[in-house]
Parts: C-alpha cells; sequence; structure tokens
C-alpha cells in the first residue's frame, strides 16, 4: 500500500482514511507494507508494517505543499537532508527509486496506491514488475482545485494513473463521475467505496473539555447558536461562499458565533473578509487544530456546515455528527450520498445556505431531529464493509490478470 501520511503525522482526512481502511484490511487477514515518504514512529500502529522511503522529517514530506498545487516545484531545506534543497517532486522521485528497489526483493500480490502523490510509484510497480495496480482516489486536482484547471503536472501523473491501474477505487459516486467525465476512464473500471467514521471517535473514552472553549460556552449560555467547519483553507472548500452566506444569517439571527477552524493559504482573505462584511465579532478562526481540540469544536459546535466546491467524501462531516451537530452538506460532497437527515444545498447558493442556518438556529424541534436521525446513518457505514468490498476488488484483479 502506498501512502503520503498516516496519524499522528498527517494533516488531514487522507491519513485518517488510510489508517482505517488498513486497520479493517488487516483484521479480514490481509498483510500489508505500507510505504510513507518520511521517516517517524507511528507507536499505535501494530497491524501492518510501516516503510520509510526516505529519511525525511514528517513536516517535509509535503516538500512545499503537496496538497498546494501551485507550491507544487517550491523548495524547502529539510533538516535530516543535508541542508539540500527540496520539492514535492523530489520527494516522490525518492519515494519512487525506493519502490523500484522493494520491488526487487519483495513481490506482493497487489500495489495499492492512494492518490496522485504514489501513482507514479505504482505505475513502476505494475510496469517493471507486472504487479496488479489499484488506484485510490480520495481526490483530484479537479476537486483540490475547486473544479477549475488545476496543475497541469498532477493532471498527467492521475490521467496515467488512472489509465494504468486494473483497477480504480473511487470513494463516491460523485467522484466516479469526475474520473470518467474529466479523464475519459470507463465507469465499469472504477469501483465506489465509501468511507467510514475513524474507529478511534467510536471507541476511545473521549470528554469534553469545558476549558478548551469556555468563551463559545459562554455564548452559548447567552442564547448563541455556534456553527463550525473545518478543513483546510483552500479553493475546494467554498470558504468565500460560506462567509457570504454567514454575512447574510448574521443579519438575520444575530445570535450566531461561526468557528472556522483550519488553516491554509486562504486564511488572510478570510478574515479580511470576515472584517470587510462586517461580522468579525460573530467570525472565530482557530488556527489548525487536531485531536482533542478538534472534537472539543464539534462537541461545543451545534451546527457543522461543508462547504465544498467539490468534496469527494468528507469524513469530518462523521466525526461532526458523531459529536452531535446537526449537518449542512453541499450537494456537490460525496458524505451527501450517504448521509440523509441533512440540510443541503449547492455550493454557490449562499442565500439557501443562510436561510438554513437561520431555520436550524431558531427551531430546536428541527435541530434535535437532524442531530438524532444522522446517528442512526452513519452508524450504518463500517470499515468492515470497506475491507471486504476492498478484498474482493483485490481477488476480481488478481484473478483476472492470471488469466
Amino acid at each position: 500500500m502506498l501512502g503520503w501520511e498516516l496519524p499522528p503525522h498527517n494533516s488531514g482526512g487522507l491519513g485518517v482514511a488510510c489508517l482505517n481502511m488498513a486497520r479493517a484490511l488487516a483484521r479480514q487477514g490481509v498483510n500489508i507494507d505500507f510505504v510513507v515518504p518520511y521517516e517517524a514512529e507511528h507507536p499505535d500502529i501494530k497491524f501492518m508494517n510501516i516503510l520509510s522511503a526516505t529519511h525525511l522529517d514528517p513536516i517535509y514530506r509535503y516538500g512545499g505543499g503537496a496538497y498546494e498545487s501551485l507550491r507544487l516545484t517550491e523548495k524547502i531545506i529539510p533538516t535530516h537532508n543535508n541542508g539540500n534543497l527540496v520539492s514535492i517532486r523530489d520527494v516522490q522521485k525518492s519515494y519512487c527509486e525506493y519502490i523500484e528497489n522493494y520491488l526487487k526483493d519483495h513481490r506482493p500480490e497487489i500495489v495499492h496506491a492512494h492518490d496522485w502523490l504514489t501513482y507514479e510509484a505504482g505505475m513502476i510497480a505494475k510496469k517493471n514488475f507486472d504487479i496488479p495496480l489499484i488506484a485510490h482516489v480520495h481526490a483530484t486536482e479537479f476537486d483540490r482545485a475547486g473544479m477549475h484547471s488545476g496543475n497541469p503536472i498532477i493532471h498527467e501523473i492521475e490521467y496515467e494513473g488512472l489509465m494504468m491501474a486494473d483497477r480504480i477505487i473511487a470513494v463516491s459516486e460523485a467522484t466516479k463521475r469526475i474520473v470518467h467525465q474529466k479523464y475519459n476512464i470507463p465507469l465499469s473500471k472504477i469501483d465506489v467505496v465509501y468511507n467510514s467514521l475513524d474507529e478511534n471517535y467510536e471507541n476511545s473514552d473521549y470528554q469534553f473539555q469545558e476549558q478548551t472553549y469556555k468563551f463559545l460556552l459562554k455564548q452559548k449560555e447567552n442564547g448563541c447558536t455556534i456553527v463550525s467547519t473545518v478543513g483546510r483553507f483552500t479553493v475546494q472548500k467554498g470558504l468565500h461562499n460560506l462567509m457570504e452566506a454567514a454575512a447574510l444569517a448574521v443579519s438575520k439571527n444575530p445570535k450566531l458565533i461561526f468557528v472556522f477552524a483550519g488553516d491554509g493559504e486562504e486564511r488572510n482573505e478570510l478574515i479580511e473578509m470576515a472584517a470587510d462584511l462586517g461580522i468579525s465579532k460573530n467570525v472565530i478562526f482557530t488556527g489548525f487544530i487536531r485531536g482533542r481540540r478538534l472534537r472539543d469544536i464539534y462537541a461545543v459546535s451545534d451546527i457543522f456546515v461543508m462547504s465544498s466546491i467539490s468534496e469527494p467524501f468528507g469524513l469530518t462531516a462523521l466525526e461532526a455528527a458523531h459529536h452531535g451537530d446537526a449537518l449542512i452538506l453541499t450537494k456537490q460532497s460525496g458524505v451527501a450520498e450517504v448521509i440523509w437527515s441533512a440540510m443541503t444545498y449547492d455550493f454557490w447558493d449562499e442565500r439557501k445556505l443562510a436561510d438554513e442556518i437561520v431555520s436550524i438556529s431558531k427551531n430546536p424541534e428541527l435541530r434535535e431531529a437532524l442531530q438524532t436521525n444522522v446517528k442512526h446513518e452513519y452508524n450504518k457505514i463500517s470499515w468492515n464493509d470497506v475491507a471486504k468490498k476492498c478484498i474482493k476488488v483485490y481477488n476480481n484483479t488478481i484473478k483476472h490478470k492470471r488469466k
């Protein structure tokens, strides 16, 4: 399995999805060597072998921003690489070299590559060693670019990887359509396997820490409704539309507090936007958060908004639902395909989003119904089911390869 991050050294949902998928596969008896592009300890992962493709510190695995297309070739100086300048492309080259050397001594039954970051290494396995290749699509460059053109280098890698793969796993029907329409991949080659809720959320003995967000608790005592969103501040996430909707909603209900949890290239723009719209006192920016502080945001929130222009799945919505939030999702999110007890809207329809936020904030019965019903839905989605579907894809691919 070829990936780019695993908790605790992850920056988002990709690492979480890979971890839970691999854990569930291991429970089904699958032996996994998981290759990451950095060197670090993963003390809680005992069910598979983790292999380091480079000696880079985890902070440099992005090579200047693996999830920010414009920074693809930006150079950085890693502490564990003799002070040499490297970019994301340098890291990928080292990753590919490692995989080629690894496969000279090992013969896995299948190679499962996650997203464009590892597709080139997967293509080496397929082309040079004739090993069946599964390409897993968690997001395309079209998603990351807000359905605009994006980076042509990444488009080329995605196209070649998807064309060369024996089978493709997409995280939603929406992603399957994008892969088909944008890259001309036959629909018959693509299997949809939805993600599930992080098992750590379900099984841990998490206790809400009131001290973390005392200000927000005080605002709730004063009758305010807390509306949150979590993710990278990039064009993909539709946060400018959300901010416009926030201003419209506040004009109808001043007792709304919006929490933007995360960080990214749009941070300063969003801060300025809140000021220009005159709602700075209603908007809070937490910066990048993880672990308990992230869970506390979900727990203190009443409403969670996923405002993405294109969101292949959206694990944060399941996390928020688990902590009792009412959900508002864009129709352009994959999670909306499996969650029905949520309000939905088109990402560009700021007025409808504002109306939905105000409706939930002023109608306790509606909010309670959304919060209660969604729990019955996400509990039906299981990582064990994900693993069984992946194994079926593996076996069919291997069987076809042998014919």
